[in-house]
Formats: C-alpha cells, structure tokens, sequence
C-alpha cells in the first residue's frame, strides 16, 4: 500500500515508477531506445514535443524542448510544431507526414488514423523507418501518461 504524503507544493506525491516498478521502468527504456535507432535526432524531438503538446504533458514538453535545442533546433521551429500547419515552409516533407502521424496515433480515439495520414507517412519513410516513426509515437505517449499519472514537475527531471 502507497502512503500518500504532500510535496512542498502541496500536491500530493504520488508513486516513483522507476523505483517502485524498475523492470517495467528499463522495458520503457528499452523501447523507447529502440524506437530511436535510425533516426534523425531532429525528428525524434519534433515527435517527442508535438504529442507532449497534444497530451499537455509539460514535464516531457520541457525536457524535450530543452533536447532539441542542445542538438541545435531553432527557436522558430520549436515555437511552430504546434501550429506546424500553418507554418509548413518551417518543416520539410518527412517531417510534416511525421507531425501528422503523431497527431493521429496521439489523437487515435477521436477518429483513428486516418488513411490518408499513414499514406503520405509511408510514401516518406521506408517500411522500417515508418516502423520505428510509429514506435517512438507510442513511446512519447506512454512517457506522457507515465509523467502525468505520476504528477511529475516540468523541469524537475534531473537531467542537464
């Protein structure tokens, strides 16, 4: 049984994950690395911050923010993924199909993923780079769910 006590916040603290389920926690951190592999580092943060957005997870939107501009994202860019649709001349082609399966698989309750979206996703990805697109879609989700069930506070993640 979990004893709820208050932080100086006083917020309720809830459950550390890491440590009351540690395997479950290094399975996330398998996944999530093994999404990664192959792709840009760009586009990984594009992903990462445009379903932290959707999710309103502000522990992830920092942290993953904070990622891309150490691997040189620009600020306009950051400051456009929300709106990426109207700023398209910002992304290129790849990175807009991403952006719009993120929102989709995100979002995949309100009206599934559509066929157009996974379409225009596999005409810009190979099978395998689309496999790994999706993977890292669903790992962002579960970090975001992980971190708001959890109540974790944007900046607090530890690591600089």
């Amino acid at each position: 049984m979990t004893t709820n006590t208050t932080d100086i916040t006083g917020t309720a603290t809830r459950i550390d994950l890491a440590k009351c389920a540690p395997k479950v926690f290094r399975a996330l951190i398998g996944f999530d690395a093994a999404a990664r592999e192959g792709l840009d580092p760009s586009l990984i943060e594009l992903i990462q911050i445009r379903a932290s957005h959707l999710n309103r997870c502000a522990y992830c939107l920092h942290m993953h923010t904070n990622d891309a501009r150490k691997a040189g994202e620009s600020e306009d860019r950051l400051h456009m993924v929300a709106l990426w649709r109207e700023a398209r001349h910002l992304f290129t082609d790849r990175e807009q199909a991403a952006l719009a399966l993120t929102e989709a698989v995100t979002l995949v309750a309100d009206a599934g993923v559509p066929d157009d979206v996974y379409a225009q996703a596999a005409t810009q990805f190979d099978e395998q780079e689309l496999a790994h697109v999706l993977a890292l879609i669903l790992t962002i989700n579960t970090w975001n769910r992980v971190a708001l069930s959890t109540a974790k506070l944007a900046g607090t993640d530890g690591r600089r």
